[in-house]
């Protein structure tokens, strides 16, 4: 069984040159550069025909908000990208996230972030398999605040019938094309009856669309102690902005940590392929220990969404076989290999089923 999930989104605007792809390539901030460089040499060592097309920056640069409008040009042109996570500074008056700008310019309205335990790594729970599916552009997300009276804050919380009705959509759909047996709606709606009242409203109504998935609804708060405590339960879960982005990072940490999980971002026209838990890791940053599995694996889904998959099988089959065997471990998952050590192991052994499948 793979870790990995399907990319669903269709295949528009992608650039073609003589059976190559030109993809938009984001370093990103934190371990990002660092994770990027390892796909970039693993493509390089097994000839995909992919061509990146870097716009290097960091989110605290004085022109970031330049090169992220470069970013969605590029990947608007190119109808696909892989990016690292940009910085975002922390309080008031600041500016806003270019990685929300760049979702919400693209209209990347789906996050997806799979989160599957490995067989050779040692974890709390066995046998999780889960995919996350996070309504990505509207919510707490759309940053609507404003001061009302002095200490008095107000944050807008936006919550359209659309956008709820096209992530339940997008969730189910998921769910049957890729044989998920159930989809389980998270919500606060006891509370915010009104807005998450809509979202569930609009998750039963798509449910009833398909008879042969099960449906069921569940309380965030519920939620995250029922995935410590029980994650096998789950099949697929689809949620607003805010809660997508907290129950992510505890599917992260339920399989081996923001080292493992790969994720993606769609629209109807664009994609974007990032690690599925987010983060900067910036406690790493130049030290040459972060775990590249994340991106590894993202980029494979990657190769999937764009048709590649004679590349993709035998980087997944790789990265599933690493940890697996259970020899290469980052500091992230108990061991003391390096960065290079386990991109190193992964491209090996993507050699040896490539050496293999040539003489079978």
């Amino acid at each position: 069984m793979s870790i990995f999930g399907t990319a669903t989104a269709p295949l528009f605007g992608l650039t073609k040159y003589g059976g190559r792809r030109t993809v938009t390539l984001i370093p990103g901030d934190g371990i990002g550069p660092e994770l990027t460089a390892c796909v970039r040499e693993l493509f390089s060592w097994i000839k995909v025909p992919i061509d990146f097309e870097v716009i290097d920056f960091h989110g605290a640069d004085a022109d970031a908000e330049d090169r992220i409008n470069d970013a969605v040009t590029s990947i608007r042109r190119n109808g696909i990208g892989l990016k690292g996570i940009l910085s975002t500074p922390h309080g008031r008056a600041t500016r806003t996230s270019l990685n929300i700008k760049l979702r919400t310019e693209l209209d990347l309205f789906a996050n997806v972030i799979v989160c599957k335990t490995p067989k050779g790594l040692k974890t709390r729970h066995k046998n999780v398999d889960i995919v996350i599916i996070r309504q990505n552009t509207e919510a707490e997300y759309t940053g609507l605040e404003h001061e009302i009276f002095p200490g008095v804050i107000e944050s807008l919380k936006v919550i359209s019938r659309q956008e709820s009705m096209r992530i339940a959509k997008f969730a189910f759909d998921f769910a049957a094309q890729n044989g998920r047996s159930k989809v389980t709606a998270v919500h606060k709606a006891n509370i915010m009856k009104q807005g998450d009242g809509l979202f569930l409203q609009c998750c039963q109504e798509v449910s009833s669309l398909y008879p042969s998935i099960v449906f069921e609804s569940m309380i965030v708060d519920n939620t995250s102690m029922q995935l410590v405590s029980r994650p096998q339960q789950f099949d697929v879960l689809v949620t607003p902005n805010l809660y997508g982005n907290i129950v992510g990072n505890i599917g992260a940490g339920l399989v081996g940590g923001a080292g493992i999980v790969p994720g993606y971002n769609i629209s109807n026209d664009f994609a974007v392929f990032e690690p599925g838990a987010r983060q900067l890791q910036e406690s790493l940053t130049g030290k040459g220990v972060a775990n590249p599995i994340c991106m590894l694996s993202t980029s494979a889904m990657m190769l999937r969404h764009v048709g590649m998959d004679t590349y993709a099988e035998p980087i997944q089959r790789a990265v599933q076989n690493v940890l697996d065997q259970g020899q290469i471990r980052t500091p992230d998952m108990g061991g003391t290999h390096t960065t290079e050590d386990m991109s190193r192991a992964v491209i090996d052994e993507v050699d040896r089923l490539l050496v293999h499948a040539t003489s079978a």
